[in-house]
């Protein structure tokens, strides 16, 4: 199937513009959904590297990937962040872009920050949802969410790690770290809780984490299996750490298109 890749800019209005890259196949039924991907906290599009083509090819499916506000073409942010950030991407800004795109069937895609973002979204978007797939998502912050993020501080101290997100970020690449590690490690008004939009997610969803993620424990996928009930299935990816579409990347994607099948 010929898919056709296109990117683009998105009014979405109060001086936001979000970027955006889509695929489209040339014929695509109007029964499958489109995916649509979270990237993680220190993501961007071009960060995903092959995996939309690879999902587009495997599922048969238009696939739309975007920047939140403050990654790669997307607005500037400005810091510090809210506490609710996650909850404000979920509710506001992805229904909104969901919506902007035209778009009536999707399944949610999410990694790492991205993870929760789409379950908060497909609590909120009700019908327009028909999945739900977390990879390393969070709902809460656990002992193993701490001690990643201050380790991933010292390397970005003391090794090529600033370097490395530089290529991505370019000049925002400290202004996101902070966003980052800031928003995660200062003390909060109330705990990040995440539990109360589980049971409003009423499409099947697919919870996915590495065996060896070093920023979250199991529970993060057993609780948010719990919170959404019998239509939640827990899957964790043997000899896989935070990012699952990298390190275990044809089991990722084999049940993505087995999930994708199964939910059109």
């Amino acid at each position: 199937m010929n898919v056709f890749w296109n990117n683009r800019l998105v009014d979405m209005g109060h001086g936001m513009t979000l970027s955006i890259r889509m695929g489209k196949h040339a014929q695509q039924s109007t029964q499958r959904p489109v995916l649509v991907l979270l990237h993680e906290a220190l993501g961007c599009i071009a960060m995903w590297k092959d995996i939309p083509e690879q999902l587009a090819a495997k599922t048969g499916c238009d696939v739309v990937v975007y920047e939140r506000q403050g990654y790669g073409l997307s607005s500037e942010i400005t810091l510090p962040r809210d506490d609710d950030y996650l909850v404000e991407e979920g509710e506001i800004w992805l229904p909104r872009l969901i919506d902007k795109l035209g778009l009536n069937k999707v399944i949610l895609i999410g990694h790492s920050d991205g993870g929760s973002v789409a379950l908060i979204g497909a609590a909120t978007l009700a019908s327009k949802v028909t999945g739900v797939i977390t990879e390393a998502a969070h709902i809460y912050i656990d002992h193993l969410t701490t001690a990643g993020i201050k380790e991933a501080v010292e390397r970005y101290q003391d090794t090529n790690l600033k370097d490395k997100l530089a290529r991505y970020h370019g000049e925002r690449t400290d202004l996101l770290f902070r966003a980052w590690h800031e928003t995660w490690l200062r003390e909060r008004k109330s705990p990040m809780n995440l539990r109360p939009w589980l049971p409003r997610i009423e499409c099947p969803a697919l919870i996915i984490q590495g065996q060896d993620d070093c920023y979250g424990v199991r529970e993060q996928v057993t609780d948010i299996c719990t919170g959404i009930g019998a239509r939640a299935e827990p899957l964790f990816l043997p000899k896989c750490g935070h990012v699952p579409h990298f390190e275990a990347r044809e089991s990722l994607i084999s049940a993505v298109a087995r999930f994708v099948d199964s939910n059109s």
